[in-house]
């Protein structure tokens, strides 16, 4: 097998193994909750885009302006979403989170990785820093292609 393929076959283990975990953290996060994965998905997006339409979430999920609306109005009675108005035009409502949204979000993004403490503890500070240069190095591979395929 070439060195190429081994590298392969371990980065998509890790991979796995990695999206297998974060997302088991992630799930029990949305259950302890009482999310769905849509609404976790326009929590998700606001906290990262900071704003956004209900036509937007629309086309982010492939629902129609109505299901958008019915599902981003659950979430302001929740508190987590507010709307305000569009300055350039006040038909169109904005979407942003509120404080407690903004911490819930901050909570799951910390139940979905907080297991990577526990893992960076079972490893000798040798491997430590072994597995940062490794990573470091195919983080920057990986921006690379990213970067040269845009």
């Amino acid at each position: 097998m070439s060195i190429e393929q081994q590298l392969t076959d371990v980065i998509r283990t890790w991979s796995q193994t990695f999206m297998r975990r974060s997302m088991t953290d992630f799930k029990r996060f949305m259950k302890e909750t009482g999310l769905s994965f849509a609404q976790i998905n326009v929590l998700m997006r606001l906290y990262h885009d900071r704003q956004c339409s209900v036509s937007d979430i629309g086309r982010q999920l492939g629902v129609s302006n109505a299901a958008a609306s019915q599902l981003v109005h659950g979430l302001v009675k929740m508190g987590y979403v507010e709307r305000s108005e569009d300055p350039h035009d006040r038909r169109v409502k904005q979407l942003s989170l509120t404080d407690s949204g903004r911490d819930l979000m901050e909570e799951g993004i910390s139940a979905r990785s907080c297991w990577l403490q526990d893992l960076a503890q079972a490893l000798t500070p040798e491997q430590q820093h072994m597995i940062i240069e490794a990573l470091q190095l195919l983080t920057r591979a990986a921006q690379d292609t990213m970067n040269a395929e845009t």
